[in-house]
């Protein structure tokens, strides 16, 4: 149903949302009487975005409705005499550019970060953002059956000493599972030690940055046991050090987990190296337990057909982070629920098929196999802000697929 834009609203922010406002009409409305695609109406409306492409004609053919349906002269020329903004970035507004091309702006538009407005915090009673510094304990992580077999996984490599790589875009969680394995340990008084490298400024070659190298995981080894220790000043020593310190916690009862973040930028000699440490063993029981975390450039350099590192590859287990699809709607009940607030609050029914469909795309002329999906955490939190602010800004009581379309 379309939502009215009443004037006891708090003010709309543009200008055509308080000329409908003041005629009584509604978005709907405007898009059916004009012929306009109902996602271009919701950003013309809700964000004065207008699409480069024919933008004099829809203000035109806008202004000859909103004079057939009472709008005042001076509104109706005022908006006339108003020029599209150059900075318009409607997924229509030009057809000259390749496809390819707009999709990574519209990606890069879902990618980029959002913040709640307080007229949008007000509007849905929230007392602060349910998206941003929402983890604080266990309890906020989102559980659904990839996140907790992922989550199993790495308990299972902290506990037995495996090998596994968890692979990932950027905003799928997979920080947040590493945090989360953490504050399991302590709170369940596992007898695991972590282990975590710096990884700043760490790059494949020292070009761009600093490469890690073999020396500096056997000097983290060092450091972590044995913070007092002095370190010895061959490689081979520390090795022996750090074996010898490994074998002697061992025997005391703990399980070791080298943490390496960002570990798509590691060095390949450095990734074939870690074969070394994987190997050192007190008797038959392995000293050492390994988790590689990346993003997907990762998943590149762990392929099979990369002869390089094939000796890494057969030994490691690699899981990749899926996107919510399915578990959407579960995922923003989560994170609602988590600031007291009911998601159909929030959220009308047609808003969840919305935010999927916006953020699934099938590349023209594609099978349902090449179906891409960014509904990434962070991605549909970015998104249902947008969407949030946008529907405040016009007085919507809800997020419905109209808003989602036009963010």
């Amino acid at each position: 149903m379309d939502q009215r834009v009443s004037p006891d609203q708090p003010a709309p922010a543009t200008h055509l949302a308080c000329v409908l406002a003041r005629i009584g009409a509604t978005q709907g409305d405007l898009y059916r009487g004009i012929g306009m695609a109902r996602s271009v109406c919701s950003r013309i409306v809700a964000h004065d975005e207008w699409p480069k492409r024919r933008a004099d004609q829809y203000r035109a053919n806008i202004a000859r409705w909103l004079e057939s349906k009472g709008a005042s002269a001076e509104d109706v020329s005022t908006f006339e005499k108003e020029m599209a903004p150059a900075s318009s970035h409607l997924a229509e507004a030009s057809p000259e550019e390749p496809a390819t091309t707009q999709a990574q702006q519209e990606d890069h538009m879902l990618l980029r970060n959002e913040t709640l407005t307080a007229e949008a915090k007000a509007h849905f009673g929230l007392r602060r953002s349910p998206f941003i510094d929402d983890i604080a304990t266990r309890a906020d992580v989102f559980q659904c059956p990839s996140m907790r077999m992922a989550r199993a996984a790495l308990m299972d490599c902290a506990m037995n000493h495996g090998f596994l790589a968890l692979v990932g875009e950027s905003g799928a969680g997979k920080t947040t599972l590493r945090e989360e394995l953490e504050q399991r340990i302590l709170d369940e008084n596992k007898p695991v030690i972590v282990i975590k490298p710096y990884v700043i400024e760490m790059e494949a070659n020292d070009i761009k940055g600093r490469a890690m190298k073999s020396g500096q995981i056997a000097e983290s080894i060092i450091t972590t046991l044995a913070p007092t220790s002095t370190l010895k000043s061959s490689a081979q020593a520390r090795a022996k050090q750090a074996h010898d310190l490994l074998s002697a916690s061992v025997a005391a009862g703990y399980s070791h987990l080298l943490i390496i973040e960002e570990a798509h930028r590691l060095p390949k000699a450095t990734l074939k190296h870690l074969k070394g440490f994987m190997e050192l063993k007190r008797g038959m029981q392995r000293l050492l337990g390994v988790a590689l975390i990346g993003q997907t450039e990762l998943g590149v350099l762990l392929s099979e057909q990369n002869p390089e590192v094939r000796e890494i590859v057969q030994r490691c287990e690699v899981i990749n982070m899926r996107p919510l699809d399915n578990d959407l709607a579960d995922y923003l009940t989560h994170k609602f629920a988590r600031m007291d607030i009911r998601i159909g609050d929030v959220l009308a029914d047609d808003a969840i098929d919305a935010i999927r469909a916006r953020l699934v795309r099938t590349p023209r002329g594609g099978r349902a196999t090449d179906t891409v999906s960014i509904c990434y955490p962070l991605v549909v939190n970015n998104l249902v802000t947008r969407a949030m602010n946008a529907a405040a800004a016009v007085g919507f009581p809800k997020v419905d697929a109209q808003v989602i379309g036009g963010c």
